[in-house]
Order: C-alpha cells, then sequence, then structure tokens
C-alpha cells in the first residue's frame, strides 16, 4: 500500500509537466499526495471497518476536496444522490492495491476489486482495470514470479504486456483511462529492479504521472517487500497522521 502511496507523492510534480527520463531526484519542495492517496487510504479504512467503498470514498473525499478530483469524481462526491457514472478511468485502478493486500484468494480479490470499483467506475474497463491491478498486486505478495504475472493479466484481461517501458516512451501520451494506464503501469512494475525503480520507469512515460507511479508502485512493494528508508520517510513526512494511523493499521493486519 505504501509503495502506490509512494508513487503518487513522487508522481505528483511531473503529473501536467511530463518528462520521458528516469533521471530525476524523487521528492521535490512542492511533492505532495493527491488524489490517489486520499482514495487508497479510503479503501484502505472501508476494508478495516468494514464499510462500503462509496461511504468511504465520498467521507474522505469530502474532508480532502482540493485533493485533485476528476471531474466527473467530483460531481459525483458532492452530488445529493451519488450514482456510478460509467467511467472508464483509471481512478478505479489507481485507489485499489489495499484489496490485493486483503483478499484471501484470487476469487476474493476480483469481486472485492469490482465491489470497490463499480460505486463509481461500473464501465467493464473500470472494472477490468481494478481487477487487473488488485490482482497483480496479490500475485506479486503471494510469491508468483513476474513471469506468471505477466502472463496471468495478459491471459485473464487481454493487455498487451509484450512491450517494454523503453519501446513505449518515445509515443506514450497522457492517458487518464484504465486501457491506457493499467498495462503501461504493469510494464514498469515489470521492467523494475526495485520499487523505487518501477515508480521512475512509470513517471518517465510522460503520462498521468501519479497514477501510472501509484499502480506500478503498489504492485512492485508487494514483489520487493520494501521502500529504501529516504522513501519511506519522505512520503510519511508528506502524509496527515490521520492517514498514518490507517496505513500503520492495514499494514499490521494484512502486510506482516
Amino acid at each position: 500500500m505504501l509503495g502506490a502511496i509512494a508513487g503518487d507523492v513522487i508522481g505528483s510534480v511531473y503529473e501536467h509537466a511530463a518528462i520521458k527520463t528516469v533521471d530525476f531526484p524523487l521528492f521535490r519542495p512542492n511533492s505532495r499526495f493527491t488524489d490517489d492517496t486520499v482514495l487508497t487510504v479510503a479503501t484502505a479504512w472501508a476494508i478495516l471497518r468494514d464499510r462500503p467503498f462509496d461511504e468511504a470514498y465520498r467521507e474522505f473525499g469530502q474532508r480532502y476536496p482540493r485533493a485533485g478530483y476528476g471531474s466527473g469524481f467530483r460531481n459525483w462526491l458532492f452530488s445529493d444522490a451519488p450514482a456510478p457514472y460509467m467511467s472508464l478511468g483509471n481512478g478505479s485502478a489507481m485507489r485499489v492495491s489495499p484489496v490485493g493486500w486483503a483478499g484471501t484468494d484470487e476469487a476474493h480479490v476480483l469481486a472485492l476489486a469490482e465491489r470497490s470499483a463499480s460505486v463509481t467506475h461500473n464501465h467493464p474497463e473500470g472494472i477490468k482495470g481494478a481487477q487487473a491491478t488488485a490482482l497483480a498486486v496479490f500475485a506479486a505478495r503471494t510469491g508468483a514470479s513476474k513471469g506468471d504475472i505477466r502472463e496471468t493479466i495478459a491471459s485473464r484481461f487481454g493487455y498487451d504486456l509484450d512491450r517494454t517501458i523503453d519501446q513505449m516512451r518515445p509515443t506514450y501520451a497522457f492517458d487518464i483511462t484504465c486501457e491506457g494506464t493499467v498495462p503501461a503501469a504493469i510494464v514498469a512494475f515489470l521492467d523494475s529492479t526495485d520499487v523505487e525503480d518501477a515508480i521512475r520507469l512509470a513517471i518517465s512515460l510522460g503520462g498521468d504521472s501519479d497514477t501510472l507511479a501509484a499502480i506500478a508502485g503498489g504492485m512492485a512493494h508487494a514483489h520487493y517487500g520494501t521502500l529504501a528508508p529516504d522513501t519511506i520517510r519522505g512520503v510519511r513526512d508528506r502524509l496527515p497522521s490521520e492517514f498514518i494511523e490507517i496505513i500503520d493499521e492495514f499494514s499490521e493486519r494484512y502486510c506482516p
């Protein structure tokens, strides 16, 4: 879970200032958490408290209203009668990493991911993106090899994962859909050597950097098991205390 949040914080300054390199400082003075972190923490909180996902997303989203939500989600967030709005955006995938830790088996992960997505992103691609991300996290944290993860996700969800970041980078453009974001983030994880490298590779695509890095970072943390101490400190120093409390409680229960 912290890997996803690290990706969001590190990628935050590049979302509207795209770069095509891995050579950049992980943290800048204006690095901050965005909607990816708020809703990832909300997902963890919903699981911990056995609360509906839509209730969690509205509670946390309204508490942090300037975190950078997309227009569709913002309208849902402040609606008097919120209803799923058939989004196929990458918001369903950016917030789902806790599901990959809390799920007990593949079927449970897929069902829980669908529940988390469908309260807003009930388009088939929105659900698919959340399920693919959560399943990759689950597979990584339960010891599957990168090769097995590549094969499982590609065969189950039809994503093209037979590329490298170096091949994708020159032509990759900003894309907020699950279809355009999730496979690219998975490739960043598959190409990486550690969590920080996965985050750098995702950001280097020059796209929706915080979300690409959040998705890749969540998978990488599940696979590699740890982040560098400086990365952990850099992230935690930028989070409100209530987020840290939820992260720590979730980690103690699900990420021993």
